[in-house]
């Protein structure tokens, strides 16, 4: 997604500027950073952090919605602890002591964790001003049109465009955390597939009857919504994230990467008729606003991670995990990834080719982490693996623990359902 907005303004306030003021936009800056979901702003204020002349934009004003689960597992946490911003993230989230795995047969295995739950509207408005109260300048609404190359061809800039008007701005580096949709990394020439890992569809009701019964992260597999789950969330005030999440919805048909028959209102409507929660929840409830879908990129694929003078972070580079569906904790990741590669690079005064060697060796590094979800996205596919697991976790403590270890990180989710895990579960 592509924040912009105004120049001038303080750092505890943002006013979005017409087209006539174009003129005070700036015209150069150290780092422009486009988009100010979880990536860019988590970019962004550790830039400005350490002193770099920052501008953050956005196509949507500070505040927009964005189409997620909204939990907040281990690694967001670890990320928000970084950016100095987990107690006040926590202070508005709500808690959760588990995830429900819940089977196709209605078995039930509650997996313990450090998890909350914040609509994203409101955490990227936080991370947003964060950005600013760091000293990012934000300015929206602005759209990514294309980037500035110099005579050798490096991105020195980007074009935006602004109203009905459009402007150049100069930087050192341009970062690109647009998230899933491939317009921006098309236009700068680094998309590699732009179809989608999944899709997703979710919705948010306002449910006061419902708070107390239901009290963990419910995620439910089933054939009515293979090869996927629905999830129940949550979520203050009295409201709860609902929603499915369909894997492989993008996969070649015929070898020519065409999208599958898919009515994810469909499969939603499934979800709620198969778990009795989702239909009570549905029927006391208030939907608030409209069911809302999106794309997902997964596993670090479908995008060059950089080129020179640019940098891809968060979920345009593919930073949410398949099988889970997780994004949040590693867009933050990512995002801080790109910061460190370019604050390790003007210490040392390196060359744009070590900043970008720098930088794509962080993500390598994490690429067999989202390898192993990958693997463990079958489940998504053969939901009768799920009953199994629980069958078995409800017998072995040490099972229950290696779950919990998947969502902290410290657990390999693929050996959960491989041939070696397998028979680990008749063993342990």
């Amino acid at each position: 997604m592509i924040h912009s907005g105004a120049v001038g303004v303080s750092h505890t306030h943002v006013s979005l500027l017409p087209p006539a003021a174009s003129n005070a936009l700036p015209a150069a800056c150290s780092i422009l950073i486009i988009g100010a979901g979880p990536a860019g702003s988590a970019c962004a204020r550790v830039l400005a952090q350490a002193g770099l002349d920052v501008v953050l934009v956005d196509q949507q004003p500070q505040g927009r919605d964005k189409i997620c689960g909204d939990g907040l597992i281990p690694d967001s946490h670890a990320a928000l602890k970084r950016l100095g911003l987990l107690d006040q993230v926590m202070a508005r989230a709500q808690p959760v002591q588990h995830v429900a795995c819940i089977g196709p047969r209605g078995g039930r295995i509650e997996v313990p964790g450090t998890l909350a739950v914040l609509p994203r509207r409101e955490l990227d408005e936080m991370l947003c001003q964060a950005a600013q109260d760091a000293g990012a300048r934000f300015l929206a609404p602005a759209r990514f049109e294309a980037p500035l190359e110099d005579e050798q061809g490096r991105v020195c800039g980007a074009r935006l465009k602004i109203g009905d008007q459009l402007h150049e701005i100069r930087a050192d580096w341009v970062i690109l955390a647009t998230g899933a949709v491939p317009k921006a990394l098309t236009a700068a020439g680094l998309c590699e597939r732009h179809t989608p890992s999944g899709v997703a569809l979710r919705g948010y009701v306002r449910a006061p009857s419902m708070v107390g019964r239901i009290k963990a992260m419910d995620v439910v597999w089933h054939e009515s919504v293979r090869p996927g789950y629905g999830w129940i969330f949550p979520a203050p005030d009295g409201c709860f994230n609902i929603g499915v999440g369909v894997t492989d919805s993008h996969k070649a048909v015929g070898g020519k990467g065409e999208k599958k028959e898919l009515n994810l209102r469909a499969i939603f409507d499934a979800f709620v008729a198969h778990y009795p929660p989702a239909a009570e929840l549905m029927r006391e409830g208030e939907l608030v606003g409209e069911l809302k879908g999106a794309p997902l990129r997964c596993t670090l694929n479908g995008a060059r991670w950089s080129r020179p003078g640019l940098l891809v972070t968060g979920e345009a580079a593919g930073s949410t995990y398949s099988f889970t569906g997780e994004g949040i904790g590693k867009a933050m990741e990512t995002g801080m990834l790109a910061a460190d590669a370019v604050l390790l690079g003007r210490s040392r005064d390196w060359q744009d080719a070590q900043v970008r060697a720098a930088y794509e060796e962080s993500l390598r590094a994490l690429k067999p982490k989202f390898d192993l979800y990958e693997r463990a996205n079958r489940v998504n596919a053969h939901p009768w693996l799920v009953d199994l697991l629980i069958w078995r976790a409800k017998r072995s403590p040490r099972l229950v623990q290696r779950m919990s270890g998947v969502l902290n990180e410290t657990s390999n989710p693929g050996n959960l359902i491989s041939l070696r895990g397998f028979k680990r579960l008749f063993l342990e």
